[in-house]
């Protein structure tokens, strides 16, 4: 979710129901480092009063002192480390989808940041994927190996790095790895309305379910969310005039956070997300990825009919990258040629990884 849960987007969702809103994922040598970029994607809400952030690392010393700074300096209430991401800067640098690989690494890298954590009384806890590939599975071993570290929970992506994001999530992995560990598993994959998170948990016995891309333009799911597990009726889907609404939000909130030029210039990625599946034309929707003031945005929304009803088409339809399996995954040399340590582990750069 690199470039979209900044603070403002955050905000916006927090103000739609319960749940835990996770900061872009921080590379720990740039954090250690000082690096500017990374730094600045440190920002929180005022209104924020449970910091989370998602931390990346390959070398369980930086990944230690990173947990420490977030910790101490920044009061963050919840650490979570990334071994899930498929993107090939990261998987060439040993890290994301490709560290679980190497058990005694990544063993030590949960420890290193459970035990920073410890101090300050903040919990860690870990998101992966089912491994590599189909030939190179990781995630039993994984969440035992989490477990027995101290992280206070795992979240299972049901999709190896090789599939990065199309196909279907494999639940039964989930499933699985409930059975394997004693810590709470939280499900991710393919939860685009909130019966797909419910029918998760009953599927899978998970404690609870991650989202990722099923948000993209829709914020309200988390109010939806809320109310399913609460056994509350789902509200009504929203008019076109209601999204319209959800749009200027959040168009106000990244100015406020960001500034006039660049919180325009940042919104105009959502566009197509929110506006998918309504009859809004071309022409409209091309202006909409070109505002640069809220005021232009304000004329355009205008625009729109507010009586449209929601596209029913869209209901359970993925959102966001999809794509096609990738050929291979990009692995430092010698890789998975021995699943204990890494020989040397692959020195990340500060500038290259925050944010996904």
């Amino acid at each position: 979710m690199a470039g979209i849960t900044n603070a403002a987007y955050r905000r916006l969702c927090r103000e739609q129901g319960a749940g835990l809103y996770v900061c872009e994922m921080i590379t720990s040598r740039g954090l250690v480092e000082g690096d500017e970029t990374t730094r600045s994607m440190l920002v929180f809400d005022e209104l924020e009063d449970v910091r989370s952030v998602q931390l990346y690392g390959t070398d369980p010393a930086y990944v230690g002192k990173a947990t420490e700074i977030l910790c101490s300096e920044y009061a963050v209430a919840h650490v979570d480390l990334n071994f899930g991401c498929p993107v090939p800067k990261v998987t060439r640098k040993g890290g994301g989808a490709a560290l679980p690989w190497k058990r005694k690494l990544f063993g030590a890298i949960v420890e290193s940041a459970v035990d920073a954590a410890a101090h300050h009384g903040v919990p860690v806890t870990v998101k992966t994927r089912k491994g590599i590939d189909d030939d190179h599975l990781t995630f039993l071993d994984a969440g035992r190996i989490a477990q027995e570290a101290g992280a206070a929970a795992i979240a299972l992506h049901g999709r190896t790095a090789i599939q990065a994001y199309s196909g279907e999530a494999d639940w039964t992995a989930i499933a699985e790895l409930v059975d394997h560990v004693d810590i709470p598993v939280l499900g991710n994959g393919d939860i685009w309305e909130a019966a797909d998170a419910l029918q998760m948990v009953e599927q899978t016995g998970a404690a609870g379910v991650v989202v990722g891309r099923g948000c993209l333009g829709r914020p309200w799911l988390f109010r939806d969310l809320a109310a399913a597990f609460a056994g509350e009726r789902v509200a009504t889907l929203p008019s076109l005039g209601e999204v319209a609404v959800m749009m200027r939000r959040h168009a106000e909130l990244l100015v406020e956070h960001m500034g006039a030029e660049r919180g325009c210039k940042e919104f105009r990625k959502h566009v197509s997300w929110y506006l998918k599946g309504f009859r809004a034309g071309g022409e409209l929707r091309h202006a909409m990825a070109l505002v640069t003031t809220l005021a232009e945005l304000d004329a355009l929304l205008a625009r729109l009919d507010p009586d449209e009803p929601f596209p029913v088409s869209e209901l359970g339809a993925p959102r966001g990258r999809q794509g096609s399996p990738r050929k291979r995954v990009v692995l430092p040399e010698g890789w998975l040629d021995d699943s204990g340590d890494a020989a040397e582990i692959v020195r990340e750069d500060a500038d290259e990884v925050s944010g996904g």
